[in-house]
């Protein structure tokens, strides 16, 4: 029932800018966390940035700066500005959800393509 769409990835050159949105739907209170992690080719699954409903954020350091996250409460949509992008910056983002910005994901998204050529 819950449904977690991914769009606006895609094939940017370095120091370009990107900007991935996510809806959600289904049995999702807006009272939850809502953020994005990346996974890179040989590389664990980590997190890019999650916030709560009431705007606090946790970034990864090594977007912090670059990437910012925020949302539409009202539309369960989350979005994600990223500038400066990097090489390292390649890999498939999904959107999440979760109970607060520091814990684990409740639900995942299919995950979206993003390729930062040099």
């Amino acid at each position: 029932q819950v449904q977690l769409v991914e769009s606006g990835g895609g094939l940017v050159q370095a120091g370009g800018s990107l900007r991935l949105s996510c809806a959600a739907s289904g049995s999702i209170f807006s009272s939850n966390a809502m953020g994005w992690y990346r996974q890179a080719p040989g590389k664990q699954r980590e997190l890019v940035a999650t916030i709560s409903s009431g705007g606090s954020r946790n970034y990864a350091g090594s977007v912090k700066g670059r990437f910012t996250i925020s949302r539409d409460n009202a539309k369960n949509t989350v979005y994600l500005q990223m500038n400066s992008l990097k090489p390292e910056d390649t890999a498939v983002y999904y959107c999440t959800v979760g109970r607060t910005i520091a814990d684990r994901p409740l639900y995942w998204g299919q995950g979206t393509q993003v390729t930062v050529s040099t």
